[in-house]
């Protein structure tokens, strides 16, 4: 499939959970606690696009399919999106703009400060997600942009302290993020490995 159709079926995706939470809201069809359900939504939603963000290099990588490489940025901004209205019904919706409760919230609650620790590392991803600061960055783009990464994290970890019932679904996706991250580090290791034979055995000191 060429990436001019891909990107256009790509954001079209993105964007039905947040119109299923719009057509939920009016129609009286997200419970009987809707704030919570909103909230609850768009964090997962979060979640997921950071991981299929962190899934577009494997999946490119193991099946060859380059075309995936134009989605990247589209679902990374997706991703920030959905955390803006995540951290947007917390703070709107439920805190009703008290700076002073959501600042003890994430000094003192572990799993909102794991949750804004991953939406706060997202920002720069999101400014600098251009063409333009591509250029301007460089080399060092591509070091920022391992953000990503932490953020993940801080999302499983904010996901998995929020839970305290059923684990199954937090736990998916901490092992999705395992293994998602474990292949980042075996490419890191062979590369590594190929580095050095390429330069050959070290030389022995004399004497």
């Amino acid at each position: 499939m060429r990436i001019r159709f891909l990107k256009p079926l790509g954001v079209l995706a993105a964007t039905l959970p947040a119109a299923w939470l719009v057509r939920g809201a009016f129609t009286g069809g997200l419970g009987a606690n809707p704030i919570d359900k909103i909230t609850d939504e768009t964090g997962v939603w979060t979640l997921r696009f950071l991981l299929l963000t962190l899934a577009v290099t494997p999946v490119r990588r193991w099946l060859g399919w380059n075309e995936l490489i134009g989605l990247r940025r589209t679902l990374g901004l997706f991703a920030f999106g959905y955390g803006v209205l995540h951290f947007a019904t917390y703070f709107v919706l439920d805190h009703f703009f008290d700076v002073d409760r959501v600042f003890a919230d994430v000094v003192k609650r572990p799993f909102v400060t794991a949750g804004f620790t991953g939406f706060v590392l997202m920002i720069p991803l999101a400014i600098t997600s251009t063409r333009g600061w591509i250029r301007r960055l460089g080399r060092r783009w591509q070091q920022l942009h391992r953000l990503a990464y932490a953020s993940a994290i801080a999302g499983v970890v904010h996901y998995l302290w929020l839970v305290k019932a059923d684990l199954g679904r937090p736990l998916r996706y901490a092992a999705i993020l395992v293994v998602l991250l474990g292949a980042r580090l075996v490419w890191m290791a062979r590369a590594g490995m190929a580095s050095r034979a390429r330069r050959g055995p070290a030389p022995v000191p004399e004497g």
